[in-house]
């Protein structure tokens, strides 16, 4: 899965999925996709990350209590 960093267009690819959908993690493992070589592993903030279209990421994979608020 590919994502893009927040007012860029630089694109990630995401290494780990289970660690994106996981909301108690605030990092995802991802490969930075400039030049035509594979790029080493980094780390992002899964805040820093938006889809390539630039809707937000789901709250539920950001936020472990997203549905105490909603019924609050």
């Amino acid at each position: 899965m590919f994502l893009q960093i927040k007012n860029s267009q630089d694109l990630v690819k995401i290494v780990n999925i289970q660690e994106l959908l996981d909301p108690n993690s605030e990092i995802v493992h991802g490969q930075d996709q400039e030049g035509q070589e594979e790029q080493e592993t980094d780390i992002y903030q899964k805040e820093e990350l938006v889809f390539p279209s630039g809707e937000k990421l789901p709250r539920c994979w950001l936020d472990a209590h997203y549905r105490e608020s909603v019924a609050a």
